[in-house]
């Protein structure tokens, strides 16, 4: 079955850096786009960036755009999301999304996803 699993979140101070990584697996991973979302507390899930499946496209939120980079391995079946000067604002459960159909976009459905990864900036 379908399982994508989060690593590498935790604590980081405003300006520091994170990396994430989503472990996919029962699928053809390079078949897929793929993305990232977040849900920062008591908030919607809000798209994050999104990755086409060769990685030939990517696209980000605007909010993220220029600190945050999304990358992949195919050979690996992973997925990552480098963070880097992050922000309080970052704050969320960031979570790893299947994409359903190629689109890498803010609005493009999605048919599986992984439990989530707390990332959390604060000094």
């Amino acid at each position: 079955q379908v399982q994508l699993v989060e690593s590498g979140g935790g604590l980081a101070q405003p300006g520091g850096s994170l990396r994430l990584s989503c472990a996919a697996s029962g699928f053809t991973f390079s078949s897929y786009a793929m993305s990232w979302a977040r849900q920062a507390p008591g908030k919607g899930l809000e798209w994050v960036s999104g990755i086409y499946r060769d990685a030939r496209d990517t696209s980000y939120a605007g909010s993220v755009k220029g600190r945050f980079t999304i990358s992949r391995d195919n050979a690996k079946n992973t997925l990552y999301l480098q963070m880097n000067s992050l922000k309080p604002e970052d704050t969320a459960l960031y979570v790893c999304r299947r994409n359903r159909g190629g689109g890498v976009g803010p609005e493009v459905p999605f048919d599986y996803w992984g439990q989530g990864i707390q990332v959390t900036v604060s000094s």
